[in-house]
Order: C-alpha cells, then sequence, then structure tokens
C-alpha cells in the first residue's frame, strides 16, 4: 500500500463533524502506536477489583497494547501499581497472570523488587550501584468503592473530583461488597475504536441483539418518555436516587475525567438482564426492591460498567494489535453469594455471553467494511450522539502535539 505523511491537525481536521471518523484511524500502525502512547497510556484505566486482591503480596496484571502493569497489595495493606518492566535490561518481572509473592524476581538476572516497587538487590552490578535509582516505574492508583483503577501517566489528573459526585449515585449498590463471579474474553479482529464506539450507541441493538431487546429498551427518544417516569418512582422506593450525572459531553476541554450515570427502564416483567425476566441473584447493597432498570455507568472515557439489580457487569476493550482486540466482560454478584446456591454463573452470563458474541460478529464486518478503500464516513444517527461525545475526547487526546506527523496507510 502507498504512504503518504499528514499532519495530525490535518487528519483531524478530515472528519466531518456528525459523521464517523475516516478510515485512517483504524488502519494506520502509526495511528494505532499513538493511541497507546497518547490515550491508553494517559487515561485511567479500570484494572480490577479490590477482591482479587484480599491479601498481602497478592497481585495480578492487567495488559493492554505492549503494556503490563502489576496491581499488588503490600504489606502495608495498601494497593500499589508497577510497570512490569524490570529497570535492568527491560525484561517483564511478573510472568503469571495472577498470583502471591513476597517479593517481585526477575526471572532473567534476578533483580528483586520489594512490593512496593523498590529494588532490595541487584547481584554484581559493582561499588558505584545505587539501588534507590532502580525501582519499578510507579502506576498511579485510585480506588472508588473497591474498583481499582490505574494511570501509568504520572502527570494526568486524579480521578477524586468526578467519583464525589459519583459516590452517592453509587452508593446503594454497595460496589466494595461484591465479588467476580465470571469473567469472559471476546477476541474480535478490529481496531479497539471500533469495539468502543459499538458500546456506545444501541442504534444496532434492534437488528442485532434479538434476546437483549427482548428486554431492554434501546434507548430511542420515543420510548424513554413514556418508561422513564414510573422506574424513577420505583426506583425511589428500591432505595436509588433519581439523579443523573452526564460529564461526558465535556470530553474535549477534561478529557481525563468524564462520568456517566443513568438508571433506564427495563421492559414490563423483566426484574433483571435474565433470560425469563426473574432474578438473578441476592439485590446489591442497600436496595430493597427490584426496580426493574438497569444503571449505565461510565468512569472516565475508557470504562464502562453496566449496574442490575442483583448482578453488575463490567466491560472493557483491550487493544491487543492493530485491529485484535478484546472484548472482557466481568460480572459480579455480591460477596457473599453462592455460587449453586444464589446465582447459577452459566444463567447470570447467558445475556451478556450472547450479545458479545452478536458485538464480535457485527465489529468484525464493521473492520472488513472499513478496510475497504471505498469506505466514506457515513451521518451519526439520532441515537448515536454519545458517538460524537467520544470523537472530541478522541481528538483531544492524540491532537494535542501541534508538530506530530504520523505516516497513513492509504
Amino acid at each position: 500500500m502507498p504512504n503518504r505523511t499528514l499532519d495530525l491537525d490535518d487528519l483531524i481536521a478530515s472528519h466531518r463533524l456528525g459523521h464517523a471518523m475516516p478510515r485512517g484511524f483504524y488502519t494506520s500502525q502509526d495511528i494505532y502506536d499513538y493511541d497507546i502512547a497518547q490515550v491508553w497510556n494517559r487515561n485511567w484505566l479500570w484494572v480490577g477489583h479490590e477482591s482479587q486482591i484480599p491479601n498481602p503480596g497478592d497481585y495480578f496484571l492487567f495488559d493492554y497494547g505492549p503494556e503490563s502493569i502489576i496491581v499488588v497489595r503490600d504489606l502495608d495493606g495498601e494497593i500499589r501499581a508497577h510497570q512490569n518492566v524490570c529497570r535492568h535490561r527491560g525484561s517483564r518481572v511478573c510472568t503469571k497472570a495472577e498470583g502471591r509473592a513476597r517479593v517481585f524476581v526477575c526471572p532473567y538476572h534476578a533483580w528483586t523488587f520489594e512490593l512496593s516497587g523498590k529494588l532490595r538487590a541487584g547481584q554484581n552490578m559493582g561499588a558505584d550501584f545505587d539501588p534507590s535509582k532502580y525501582g519499578l516505574f510507579p502506576v498511579q492508583i485510585s480506588v472508588f468503592q473497591g474498583l481499582i483503577f490505574a494511570c501509568a501517566d504520572a502527570a494526568t489528573p486524579a480521578l477524586d473530583t468526578v467519583l464525589a459526585q459519583l459516590a452517592p449515585l453509587t452508593a446503594p449498590y454497595g460496589l466494595n461488597d461484591l465479588k467476580i463471579a465470571h469473567t469472559a474474553s471476546f477476541p474480535v479482529p478490529a481496531n479497539w475504536k471500533l469495539a468502543v464506539e459499538n458500546y456506545l450507541e444501541c442504534y444496532h441493538c434492534g437488528p442485532a441483539h434479538k434476546e437483549y431487546s427482548r428486554s431492554h429498551s434501546l434507548k430511542s427518544p420515543q420510548e424513554m418518555k413514556g418508561l422513564v417516569g414510573p422506574l424513577r418512582e420505583r426506583a425511589k422506593d428500591a432505595g436509588l436516587s433519581a439523579d443523573e450525572l452526564e460529564l461526558i459531553g465535556a470530553a474535549a476541554t477534561t478529557p481525563f475525567t468524564s462520568a456517566y450515570y443513568r438508571r433506564y427502564p427495563l421492559y414490563e416483567g423483566y426484574k433483571t438482564g435474565s433470560k425469563t425476566g426473574e432474578a438473578l441473584a441476592p439485590l446489591l447493597g442497600s436496595l430493597m426492591s427490584f426496580d426493574g432498570g438497569a444503571t449505565d455507568l461510565g468512569i472516565g472515557p475508557l470504562n464502562w460498567f453496566l449496574i442490575y439489580s442483583d448482578h453488575m457487569v463490567g466491560y472493557r476493550f483491550i487493544p491487543r494489535k492493530l485491529q485484535e482486540t478484546d472484548i472482557q466482560v466481568v460480572w459480579f454478584v455480591r460477596s457473599d453469594a453462592e455460587d449453586g446456591a444464589d446465582y447459577d454463573k452459566d444463567v447470570l452470563a447467558w445475556l451478556w455471553h450472547v450479545t458479545s458474541l452478536d458485538d464480535e460478529r457485527i465489529i468484525r464486518h464493521n473492520q472488513s467494511g472499513v478496510n475497504s478503500h471505498h469506505f466514506q464516513p457515513g451521518p451519526l444517527g439520532e441515537m448515536e450522539t454519545s458517538l460524537q461525545a467520544f470523537y472530541d475526547f478522541y481528538f483531544a487526546m492524540i491532537g494535542s502535539e501541534q508538530e506530530q506527523r504520523i505516516a497513513i496507510h492509504g
């Protein structure tokens, strides 16, 4: 394929407001590499839950693109995060996805790091070697009601302000009192942005998600008018706030700290996101009843959750390569719920398992079409307004260096 070098600002300017993004944003390796550096390394990422590391020494890895983060509970019980890159010659320090350790030992030359990230020992490095200068690179950590967020860039603003606004809205769900009931990954041969875009709009829900559409209102302006009012009354009786928070529209000016919270109605006869409409697990937190709704929750521009009255589903779209993304789905239930007694893991996961398989199919076909040289970005519909907010965030992140030049593969 021929190459042509464009100024990044010109590439962004080629995007028409209210339309899909141009082909190069999904097909250029240089754009993908820049995405990792400018978007993923500089934003807060939902990496896990406190329940995954209950004891000192417990750790797990969170990987994206070429990056790897160690999330660990240290000997003092504090949660820390480090880049999984040895300060000697760059080997991965931890090679297992999760485990328990007293120290981290690099498998290459046995450099040994404390759980705090401090270098304890590097053998045969000479008398002038100063180990205090070679600790693991630190990663910012923020814990919100049990959810762990990490950010590789020390200059990225904290989430504190937006989390303080979200806290009273999410408190009734008892997010800190959850455990992971099931996880699944759905690899899709597509650029990560197409996977995110698919999640952010429900224009496709009717045509593409037969099972989902039986229970979930499709969020069209016409449908929502008659359903939201009664839901708010039921939500109030259940112990939920009727307030909403929508800061995602400000993504262009505050790209790191956007947030979204909205309770929306399921169809009549559905208590939760299940095949039959009946409950799947014990009520979360302090909820007193099922209100027949679900909550869309976004914390930062790359982390999404769907909260029913009896379980929560976490969604993230992890870039692996230019056109390879993992759709990761995590199901949470109350921490004292027992599989086989209080819930059935397979029944719990059914809806978002079949829906994610649908998503893999439509995103895969979407990428195939975008790869065509005949692709031209079309206009966004009334149910795709969240996409423009995502584009605003994305352009704010990658357009920050005026002189950046990138190779676009035509």
